[in-house]
């Protein structure tokens, strides 16, 4: 895809989003993704040789193979979700080898799926694409619903199907968010120990953090602190939703008593563009020595442009890629493929540089 198309699909927002050359952090502060990414930020650390084995393995499978940005399909949606609700609009997905074969066909970095989905096809499929099992998931049947990331399957099952990555989620904020930061922390070290990248899903979950008719569940300033915590524990990489406001520390301290800011984090730090909002989280992320990659949200209408639009941001902010579930596999697998080639050809694309 050229600059012309990828234009084409912003639409109105393509001046504001190609044109953009003022970030309040300069990108030379940045640790920028490249073809080197693991010699030049891993291999000072102390993840074990193992590690940066499957970590290239990671970065060089794939259509973005050898540029140091990843595209990722995950597919944990039928725990998160609930199957049915997940796998309705295409019914082809309750399979989970058809899940595999999308993000083959896709030319995606990796397949990021259950233990369940991935072990039912492990022995075809290991040596293929890279997997990532996601190790805890939000079971979705209780009643009432609850919302609290559980343990479904440990380090060494993951381990033994041939992933070379591990996945989890920490739903930082809520009432059991320490016991879910104690669990991955524990984790993280033994896949590390085994030889497994480490990826967290670092999501905000409570009720408080919706204020008057504002979520700030997508603030750049409480996602990009979800983040720093996130490093903390050692995830290689982090996932993270798009922020599309600021100002979540103000708010609630608008209600008592949270946290610390300083007023630098929304002038100097800042702005209300989604490049710099989304910077923020990569600067989280030691400034971006831990990659930073953004969901492409649920699927809905003008999802091809949709994630063009995030993928632009993603890469001009300074992350490292984009992990898409929901946009592609609800669709027939054509369009999936087609739209994963949309997001690859952005970060292919020389022409859409960092900010």
């Amino acid at each position: 895809m050229k600059i012309k198309e990828i234009a084409e699909l912003l639409g109105q927002d393509s001046d504001y989003l190609l044109g953009f050359k003022s970030p309040r952090i300069k990108k030379e502060n940045l640790h920028i993704p490249g073809p080197d990414w693991i010699e030049r930020i891993f291999v000072a650390s102390d993840r074990p040789n193992p590690v940066l084995r499957n970590m290239q393995l990671l970065f060089n499978t794939g259509r973005l193979a050898g540029t140091g940005y990843l595209s990722v399909l995950p597919v944990d949606q039928g725990i998160e979700h609930s199957a049915g609700a997940s796998f309705a609009p295409n019914p082809i997905y309750f399979d989970g080898e058809n899940i595999v074969k999308l993000a083959i066909e896709a030319g995606c970095n990796a397949v990021a799926s259950t233990l369940g989905v991935l072990g039912s096809v492990s022995r075809k499929y290991a040596h293929r694409i890279p997997f990532i099992v996601k190790l805890n998931h939000n079971e979705f049947l209780s009643y009432p619903n609850t919302f609290d990331q559980v343990l479904f399957a440990n380090v060494k099952q993951a381990f033994d199907m041939g992933a070379v990555a591990v996945g989890a989620t920490v739903y930082f904020g809520s009432p059991e968010s320490s016991r879910q930061i104690v669990e991955i922390s524990e984790a993280f070290h033994q896949a590390h120990e085994l030889g497994m990248v480490t990826i967290l899903w670092c999501y905000l979950r409570n009720s408080a953090f919706k204020i008057d008719g504002k979520d700030y569940h997508l603030s750049s300033d409480m996602t990009g602190q979800a983040n720093h915590l996130g490093a903390t524990i050692q995830a290689d990489i982090i996932k993270q939703k798009l922020p599309v406001t600021d100002g979540g520390y103000k708010a609630l301290n608008k209600q008592g008593s949270f946290g610390k800011f300083h007023e630098k984090m929304y002038t100097e730090l800042n702005s209300e563009h989604p490049i710099d909002l989304t910077r923020y989280q990569v600067v989280n992320n030691y400034m971006g020595r831990i990659g930073l990659i953004n969901s492409g949200g649920p699927a809905g209408k003008d999802d091809l442009a949709q994630v063009v639009k995030t993928a632009v941001i993603n890469k001009r902010a300074g992350g490292i890629g984009l992990i898409t579930g929901r946009k592609a596999f609800q669709k027939p697998m054509k369009e999936g493929i087609e739209l994963f080639h949309a997001i690859q050809d952005i970060y292919l694309c020389d022409d859409v540089a960092v900010a």
